[in-house]
C-alpha cells in the first residue's frame, strides 16, 4: 500500500496519511503511527470531507 500526506500537515510531525490505491474507499491513518489502525471511510464521504476543509465549512472549537 502506497501512503501520501496531507500538504497541510502540522509542525511536529502530526499528519494524516492516506492510501490511494483501493477502489471505493479511502484509508486514513496518523503518520506517527504507521503500524497503529487505518480508518476506511467511502470515497465519496472523504471526497465531501475535503471539500468541506477546503471550504472552511467547519466551526473552530
Amino acid at each position: 500500500m502506497s501512503w501520501r500526506k496531507s500538504t497541510h500537515c502540522g509542525q511536529g510531525g502530526d499528519c494524516v496519511e492516506v492510501a490511494d490505491d483501493h477502489p471505493g474507499l479511502v484509508p486514513v491513518r496518523h503518520s506517527q503511527d504507521p503500524a497503529g489502525p487505518a480508518l476506511l471511510f467511502p470515497a465519496d464521504a472523504w471526497r465531501a470531507f475535503v471539500t468541506a476543509v477546503k471550504h472552511d465549512e467547519f466551526d473552530i472549537l
